[in-house]
């Protein structure tokens, strides 16, 4: 998973690989999805029992699924749940909690109905500190316009049936079109058929019904299907297809024998900030396909980078946790999960080769790789530098862990760049990081999990007793890491250099207010101003009417925010205020603030050959 807040710098289980039941069809569990009568922003789920031989049985939908690491309680949005025998007649039900359903007289149970609402409605904020469904793992339902089927948000299982085939059938607008990496076993317009062997590899398939708009791509093997969703059409598949096709095919080639995957989708929902829209941005990973959703007032430039980054995270984690995975993540407990130790090396070791395979691969230059170290390096000095991550990790649903997790993107990487330096140093530059991702693939893999306990005895053996001794001290202790000594293993040192920051926001700092009653955006009164106000002579207290004859407000300051990052130094500018009550024109060039940022550059030559296995292998 990939949590973004946009503007700021901050920055899986999978399926269950028993093998499945194929049994008769009492033995399978049958599923309608109705998209069509969408009643009160909800629709009809009608499941049709696998044969119960108890008295009484629990019908439960999620609690925690795979690769949130947060707990959303799906079954909070399901409501009118009802049980039947086979002639309609109804059975007692007694709903449990939040996400279950106890129902009696179980042996009769033919069907349960329930209704489901989506969960975009109701978002109050990013998804960040809140206990808001992050957006990518939500689902909306848009009657005739776009419906995002988590299916872990409408459909549930029976207890201790979870490894019995699901067959769903989702009747939808002739107008839409269901984009996933599943099979459609119906040819008609209006009804899909999917089939999976078991419950975990049906939520491990979201389904994106929207207008048709998709691009499909092969690169080296690998079936690519691109399908957006964009509400007013500003963005289109075919508009970003290139720079994606690009990107996985740098990923494809980064990885070589470590991935096999016939077959890709990525889903793009973009939001139009509405109140009951999506507001929690970034990515969710599964097998085969990667869920995004991110603002449309983004500009082009800035949605594509931001694709680039989130997408190629998620895909990275088709090697860890989708392939590298412990018990934990196997054998995934729905409503009780019980977390893995080892969120260092599935969202940390992700993060890292979502930036390393760039300068691999030739996409950034080692300045901009060197930058995005130093930002990780600062980023995680603003969380707990002294809490094990292992502990965090095993822990990550509760507090105080809970409010750590956003340093699997920072430190996470970080513990993934040392332990390559570290192989890269031991190896003469022969081997790295990926190749102990090669090697703990083939000894464990999709079907064969690991224990948590053994983990980094199992590294050790496949690398060097430093790199154990490293996972001891740093990820499983309570000792920062000296970032510094390891990049000097690679002749890598600190520098410093002028780095232009954001023109309306410093830090989590923002130089401008919003008066919620009037929606109107004025200069702050209580910060001292950067450079670009003071240029223009813009005061505290100043209304911003319009920049460059374009009217902003409430409604679309993220527009503003995101063309900011598009201006360049002494561009021209024009903007229209209002100051003390009378309106006024200023014109005037763009002036960016600037400081002194720390990053990183090679200046020890004797390491100029291992600095070069590192990045380049």
């Amino acid at each position: 998973m990939r949590k973004i807040i946009y503007t700021l710098a901050l920055a899986v289980t999978l399926w269950s690989c028993k093998t499945g039941t194929t049994g008769a069809a009492k033995n399978n569990v049958a599923v309608n999805i109705n998209l069509v009568d969408v009643k009160d922003d909800k629709v009809l789920v009608t499941v049709t029992a696998p044969e119960i031989k108890t008295d009484e049985i629990i019908y439960s939908i999620p609690k925690t699924v795979p690769g949130t690491y947060s707990t959303d309680n799906y079954g909070k949005y399901s409501d009118d749940f009802k049980a039947f025998d086979a002639k309609g007649n109804a059975l007692t039900v007694k709903r449990l909690d939040d996400n279950s359903w106890s129902i009696s007289d179980a042996k009769k149970l033919k069907t349960v109905t329930y209704l489901v609402g989506d969960t975009f409605d109701t978002e109050k904020g990013t998804g960040f500190g809140n206990d808001d469904v992050f957006s990518p793992a939500g689902t909306n339902i848009n009657a005739g316009i776009n419906f995002l089927v988590n299916t872990h948000g409408f459909v549930g299982y029976f207890q201790d049936k979870l490894d019995i085939p699901y067959k769903v059938t989702i009747t939808h607008p002739e107008t839409l079109w269901g984009a996933t990496s599943m099979t459609d076993e119906d040819a008609s317009n209006t009804t899909d058929v999917f089939t999976t062997p078991r419950y975990a590899v049906l939520v491990e398939n979201p389904i994106m019904y929207s207008k048709p708009d998709y691009t499909t791509f092969n690169v080296n093997g690998m079936d690519i299907l691109i399908a957006v969703y964009s509400p007013t059409g500003k963005f289109t598949a075919e508009s970003i297809s290139p720079e994606m096709k690009t990107m996985m095919t740098a990923q494809k080639n980064f990885l070589g024998k470590v991935n096999a995957t016939k077959k890709y989708t990525v889903l793009v929902y973009l939001s139009s900030l509405a109140k009951d829209d999506a507001h929690g941005f970034g990515a969710l990973e599964h097998p085969t396909v990667t869920t995004v959703v991110l603002p449309e007032s983004m500009p082009k430039e800035k949605l594509v980078e931001t694709m680039k980054d989130v997408v190629s995270h998620e895909f990275f984690h088709i090697v860890t946790p989708l392939t590298i995975h412990s018990k934990e993540i196997q054998f995934f407990d729905y409503n009780a999960p019980k977390m893995s130790e080892h969120l260092w090396m599935y969202e940390g070791v992700t993060e890292y080769f979502a930036n390393l395979f760039q300068i691999n691969q030739g996409l950034i230059d080692e300045a901009e790789f060197y930058t995005r170290i130093a930002d990780k390096i600062e980023h995680a000095k603003g969380l707990d530098d002294t809490m094990s991550f292992t502990v965090m990790s095993k822990n990550v649903l509760e507090q105080p862990y809970k409010d750590q997790y956003l340093n699997v993107y920072e430190k996470g990487a970080l513990i993934g760049m040392c332990v390559d330096i570290i192989i890269r140093e031991k190896s003469n530059g022969e081997r790295g990081i990926l190749d102990l991702m090669q090697k703990l693939s083939s000894e464990y893999g999709v079907e064969k999990p690991f224990n948590d306990e053994e983990l980094f005895d199992k590294i050790t053996k496949l690398t060097y007793p430093e790199v154990g001794e490293f996972l001891k001290k740093y990820v499983a202790g309570t000792t920062p890491i000296p970032y510094d000594e390891y990049l000097a293993k690679v002749g890598v040192s600190k520098a410093s250099e002028k780095k232009a920051g954001s023109i309306f926001i410093k830090g989590q700092v923002p130089y401008i207010g919003v008066d919620p009653k009037t929606k109107e955006i004025s200069v702050r009164p209580d910060v001292e101003l950067n450079p670009f106000f003071t240029n223009l002579n813009l005061k505290p207290g100043d209304v911003i009417l319009a920049i460059n004859n374009k009217a902003y407000s409430l409604d679309n300051i993220y527009e503003l925010i995101g063309e900011s990052e598009n201006w360049k130094e002494n561009d021209p500018i024009t903007v229209k205020i209002r100051r003390t009550g009378a309106e006024q024109t200023i014109k005037g060039t763009v002036k960016f603030p600037y400081e002194e940022a720390e990053t990183f550059k090679a200046t020890d030559p004797s390491k100029e050959k291992l600095k070069n296995a590192w990045l380049k292998g």
